[in-house]
């Protein structure tokens, strides 16, 4: 069986474009985006800067308890402007850099080969992949770089 759908929800920090957290189901999920929102929530709750969680206009984001959830937690929430994808194209871009090495060509046969090949992408993109704008280093080595200066 090939399967159709899988849905990825990740949370990025713009910073060293690392993804913090990320959710992935068979079908949209309030469990699944509210998940990974309170996970990036506790991973960047020693942010000693205003906090701003950015997203496209998608259901998910525009949910009374997604907004809730960030304004309780001082999270200021910003959102792109309907049918602009420049901006989100950060986030645009790391689903293209996603696609192009690990699943364009590929077939998987389960929703679970697929979710363990993104999930073994995801770990490669933040700690080995490393980028021009970073200096030549992976998302997770300028974070450390950065927390070390």
């Amino acid at each position: 069986m090939i399967i159709k759908k899988l849905y990825l929800d990740p949370f990025m920090d713009l910073c060293n474009r690392e993804i913090i957290s990320y959710g992935i189901s068979q079908s949209p999920s309030v469990e699944n985006i509210m998940k990974a929102l309170n996970e990036a929530i506790d991973i960047t709750s020693d942010c000693k800067c205003r906090r701003t969680f950015h997203s496209d206009q998608g259901w998910a984001y525009q949910m009374k308890a997604y907004s809730h959830t960030l304004k309780s937690n001082r999270i200021y929430q910003s959102m792109s402007r309907k049918g602009n994808c420049y901006d989100n194209s950060v986030m645009e871009n790391f689903f293209g850099i996603m696609k192009q090495e690990m699943y364009y060509g590929v077939v998987y046969h389960s929703y679970n080969d697929l979710k363990s090949a993104i999930e073994k992408y995801i770990k490669y993109y933040n700690v080995q992949r490393i980028k021009q704008n970073l200096g030549w280093m992976s998302p997770v080595e300028y974070r450390l770089n950065l927390l070390a200066a």
